[in-house]
């Protein structure tokens, strides 16, 4: 079986307790850690051992979990948790796996961890592809599929219901969200820098005043959302001097 290893936030000291309660509970869940401090947690949710799922709250007073999740969620899948049904649009537009309004049932713990656990198969299922360095889609033309190359793949461009595949070789529009290529896709070479842009890090050349100019001569604009998690990306290959 694998293991998800989990991880919780809430200062709240109760709310952490119930969750290690449902995790311990349920099997292939491993609690790793938890924390009342959200800045203290950050390290965690950042490392190399980041775990699988973090279950994170979101109104905490030394750091919001909306403010924590666009600094980790590159790391960790997030589920929210809150006693506010407002924030929920919001915890999605942060791209939440789950959210989960308190007090939590374990009923509805356990239908999210069903849920995550579905995403892993799936996952599993894209080895193949993934580990060949190629993906197929549908094209506009019925019954047609194009292979498309990781390497090939310049940036992809949202359009309301349908994508754009800009490639070294042309572009191809395929019937298929943002979401679905930014969750298939491998990190870190791929990233998403705005909410209409999904960038092969390989083909950046310049990076300048909030823009991203592609070796293919299109200039792309950073999402304030995105900018910060795309730059500290960018800041782990640059070469420092010690001077």
């Amino acid at each position: 079986m694998n293991i998800i290893s989990c991880y919780v936030v809430d200062d709240e000291a109760g709310a952490i307790t119930l969750l290690k309660e449902y995790i311990e509970r349920t099997p292939g869940l491993e609690l790793i850690g938890s924390s009342i401090d959200p800045v203290a947690a950050l390290d965690d949710l950042t490392s190399s051992n980041a775990p699988d799922i973090t279950f994170l709250d979101v109104d905490m007073r030394l750091l919001s979990g909306m403010d924590l999740a666009g600094m980790v969620n590159l790391y960790t899948t997030v589920v929210f948790t809150t006693a506010f049904s407002q924030y929920a649009l919001q915890a999605f537009e942060k791209e939440a796996f789950d959210f989960l309004l308190k007090p939590i049932t374990y009923e509805r713990f356990a239908k999210c961890i069903q849920h995550a656990k579905r995403k892993r198969k799936l996952m599993a299922k894209n080895d193949y592809p993934i580990r060949e360095d190629f993906f197929n889609i549908k094209s506009e033309t019925k019954g047609k599929m194009i292979k498309v190359k990781f390497n090939e793949l310049i940036y992809i461009e949202g359009a309301d219901n349908y994508i754009h595949i800009h490639t070294t070789a042309g572009k191809h529009t395929t019937y298929l969200t943002m979401k679905d290529m930014e969750s298939f896709l491998p990190k870190p070479l791929f990233a998403r820098i705005h909410r209409s842009f999904l960038i092969n890090v390989n083909h950046v050349k310049v990076i300048e005043r909030g823009q991203i100019r592609m070796e293919n001569g299109y200039n792309l604009v950073m999402g304030d959302y995105y900018k910060k998690r795309f730059l500290d990306l960018m800041d782990e290959h640059l070469v420092k001097t010690d001077r």
